[in-house]
């Protein structure tokens, strides 16, 4: 083939294509090509590595704000349980009244057990969710911590069955004839008191949970020492409250108020930080992947 190529031109007198002309045209082809996309790619490679380290940083803030929403979705839920339904309906010492106020207004008391069973449902997220935000500072204690939240959570569903016990009692169920209304009544405000000592039990693994809390977030680096103090002491506070309680009934109220209050001041500024600031995200990268960080 190729001596019929080089007799064809020397016959028509132009010059004499080769296949070896053909192979360095085509790489020189290829070389152009190649040097188009080349720049393209790194550009490409360079554009992902950028999304990915953009989608890194976001990740324990995103992590952090998310345990705030959590947070305050538990803090509403709970309290509006506890003092815009409980606070309302029971009347201390008068089952004859806390009656007739739980079915005067049934509507409200059911709502009530309903926002127990999303606190505790949202409190589990927030454990989950603070337990791999704190994870890098000291893995086994914040899986302490979050074990000690988890049976509070527990305890506190439980307890919620004395909170929806006396619809039970008060509806008038055939298979409840044999008690009068007066038994009845007070069974119910019996099965109430109940919830509350159920409560205070779990207070105590809440409080146990905050106190570990507060250290793991005053010995990291990105969050504020302050607050890891704030929740200590509101941990702290729990554990006070409850176990004066348990041994001395008649705790005065205005200390009852003071210890809850200290809680409630470490709970809502922890909550509000989460939501508003989030994390230090550098310093937090620094904490959970130390050698890459250097």
């Amino acid at each position: 083939m190729a001596q019929r190529w080089t007799t064809a031109g020397r016959r028509l007198g132009t010059p004499r294509p080769t296949f070896r002309a053909a192979a360095e045209g085509l790489n020189r082809a290829d070389q152009a090509l190649f040097d188009i996309t080349q720049p393209k790619q790194r550009l490409s490679g360079i554009g992902t590595a950028s999304v990915e380290h953009r989608s890194a940083e976001a990740r324990p803030r995103r992590t952090a704000r998310l345990a705030g929403l959590f947070y305050l979705i538990t803090s509403l839920a709970g309290g509006f349980a506890e003092i815009g339904v409980r606070g309302k309906v029971i009347v201390s010492g008068d089952a004859a009244a806390t009656a007739r106020n739980i079915l005067a207004s049934e509507g409200l008391y059911r709502l009530g057990f309903a926002a127990d069973i999303v606190a505790g449902a949202a409190y589990l997220v927030v454990t989950l969710l603070l337990y791999e935000l704190l994870k890098p500072v000291n893995r086994s204690l914040s899986l302490l911590a979050a074990f000690f939240s988890l049976v509070g959570i527990a305890i506190g569903g439980v307890s919620a069955l004395g909170h929806f016990a006396p619809l039970l009692l008060l509806k008038g169920a055939h298979y409840l004839a044999p008690y009068n209304v007066d038994e009845l009544q007070a069974m119910a405000l019996l099965a109430l008191k109940l919830h509350n000592q159920a409560y205070l039990i779990a207070l105590v693994f809440f409080g146990f949970y905050e106190a570990l809390l507060g250290y793991l977030i005053f010995r990291s680096t990105f969050l504020p020492r302050a607050l890891g103090v704030l929740i200590g002491v509101a941990g702290l506070a729990f554990l006070t409250n409850s176990f004066a309680i348990f041994l001395w009934p008649a705790l005065p109220d205005v200390l009852n108020f003071a210890l809850l209050a200290l809680d409630g001041i470490g709970e809502i500024s922890l909550t509000l930080w989460l939501l508003v600031m989030g994390v230090n995200v550098t310093k937090w990268e620094e904490t959970a992947h130390p050698t890459s960080a250097s």
